[in-house]
């Protein structure tokens, strides 16, 4: 499925061509340089940036604050500048250097699959399933690795806004047999896939809007996709939840199955697809918290409100129901989201901006 762009003039042209010569400049100049210099380097652009961007600090430090209220602000403040760090470390170094370190001969030296056997036997199980995984250590190891092993994965992305910057990612991840689908407007080409006994892989943790099925995630309601859960309930598909975690400062990774939900588990339910999703994201929470410094707090995962917030009224029984029917929920995390369902019932506010209550304590 091609990617859709939308139309541009001779300057946004002119930029989109800057930026794509900038790019492949800039893989030239880190392919200079051994990975663990390439790391160094990313850990000081990335703290440049946070000082030219406190915002963007300050969005991430109020997430780790919305996910563990009880977490000291100097520590907070710590593990946000480290996700930040990061990130830059994902983005800048192993985006490029992923294809060129990693090969059939030396996978063993980089890649540790002790903690992924759950997961390896759906892989080569030869029936259809569906991998996801949270903005967690390197997520794009975890569809490029499979294809390096000869599983054909197909992976569902957003095209990049700048087509040139797209067609030489879209390139580097298809090289090794992965194929990209087009997020948007995905759905028969993905039913196609299944049919054909395929394998689908997506990051799982996006905010999908206000339509989205309200579930808890770290101790706030977030809005997951329905797609997931529909396609998974639709075909009777194994839903595998795993994240790849760096090892020290080099270019290692522990690939992690943290769940493997079959069909039979949601049979007996009588909201499967809130199951289904409430459990896939109580997985990607686990996955998070074995090295939450490996997470990308600064997107905005929170950002979508469930209905009765944006009503101001409080959470309704039918859910409050739903959560207490989820095995891995306890009473007190049930009485946190009602509670801030409540006040936001009373004073007429949503659950807050965590931008602002970061800014507040400074960035």
């Amino acid at each position: 499925m091609g990617a859709r762009h939308r139309r541009t003039g001779p300057l946004r042209t002119a930029v989109h061509l800057a930026q794509y010569a900038g790019a492949r400049s800039f893989e030239w100049l880190f392919g200079a340089f051994p990975p663990e210099q390439n790391l160094r380097t990313a850990a000081v652009v990335a703290d440049a940036w946070g000082r030219l961007n406190p915002h963007r600090v300050a969005r991430a430090r109020g997430n780790v604050q919305r996910a563990f209220p009880h977490m000291p602000v100097a520590e907070a403040d710590a593990l946000a500048r480290a996700s930040v760090r990061y990130m830059f470390r994902t983005y800048m170094v192993d985006a490029f250097q992923l294809p060129r370190l990693l090969t059939e001969e030396t996978w063993p030296r980089h890649v540790d699959l002790d903690g992924a056997r759950d997961g390896i036997r759906v892989m080569v199980s030869d029936r259809p399933a569906i991998f996801l995984a949270p903005h967690a250590g390197n997520w794009e190891l975890l569809g490029f690795f499979p294809t390096l092993m000869g599983f054909r994965m197909h992976a569902l992305a957003r095209p990049l806004d700048n087509p040139f910057l797209w067609r030489w990612a879209l390139g580097k991840r298809e090289a090794r047999g992965m194929r990209i689908i087009d997020k948007f407007g995905a759905t028969e080409e993905l039913q196609r896939i299944v049919t054909a006994g395929g394998r689908i892989a997506l990051i799982a943790d996006q905010d999908a809007g206000p339509d989205g099925v309200f579930v808890p995630f770290f101790g706030q309601m977030a809005s997951a996709y329905k797609s997931v859960a529909l396609l998974a309930i639709r075909y009777r598909l194994p839903v595998v939840v795993g994240t790849a975690l760096r090892h020290g400062d080099g270019f290692r990774y522990a690939v992690h199955t943290v769940d493997v939900i079959r069909p039979e588990e949601w049979d007996a339910e009588d909201d499967p697809v809130f199951w289904l999703t409430a459990r896939y994201n109580h997985a990607m929470e686990r996955a998070v918290m074995l090295d939450p410094a490996q997470y990308l707090w600064i997107h905005r995962r929170w950002k979508s409100r469930p209905r009765w917030e944006r009503e101001r009224k409080p959470m309704p029984e039918r859910t409050q129901a739903k959560l207490r029917a989820l095995p891995w929920m306890t009473a007190e995390a049930i009485d946190r989201l009602v509670d801030d369902a409540a006040r936001s019932a009373r004073e007429g506010t949503p659950s807050p901006d965590p931008a602002p209550l970061a800014a507040a304590v400074g960035a």
